[in-house]
């Protein structure tokens, strides 16, 4: 009976402490992205690319329309700007969503680098990616076993 009473306990004070620690409900369909309306955010595509821009519209299928876009480029710790302008994204390509902080962004150490050398390092990077990719195929093929050449989702 005490270690009822003491799970009971435990588990209603846990349930306490979510409720009193949440800002109202949490939603997790489209209407949960009120709160980030007017707001700088960053989405990450199936595709991989990486959009930032101020939200300002979406609807009942998550499509979003992103204000002052622009295409952020990683390569190791340099990254390049592209500026895109009014972008709009259909929402089944939506991998990633989050709200930007700003002072975080300026504290990072990372470097920002033309938009020409990250192209160039971005080529660099996918060649070499293409090449120990085939390189590791070959050996397992060598080793008998079955290569998947699907390299993405996208259909």
């Amino acid at each position: 009976m005490t270690f009822f009473f003491l799970y009971f306990f435990t588990f209603c004070s846990f349930q306490l402490f979510i409720m009193e620690n949440t800002n109202g409900p949490f939603y997790t369909t489209s209407s949960g992205l009120i709160d980030s309306v007017d707001k700088k955010l960053m989405v990450v595509l199936r595709d991989g690319r990486k959009l930032i821009g101020t939200l300002r519209s979406f609807d009942q299928f998550a499509n979003l329309v992103l204000q002052d876009t622009i295409e952020r480029i990683y390569v190791g710790n340099c990254y390049g700007d592209i500026p895109r302008g009014i972008f709009l994204i259909r929402g089944e390509n939506v991998v990633l969503l989050g709200e930007i902080d700003i002072e975080k962004e300026l504290r990072t150490n990372l470097r920002e680098v033309p938009v020409e050398d990250i192209l160039v390092a971005q080529r660099e990077e996918m060649e070499l990616k293409q090449r120990l990719e085939k390189i590791r195929s070959r050996v397992l093929h060598d080793q008998g076993f079955c290569v998947d050449n699907a390299q993405n989702d996208l259909y």
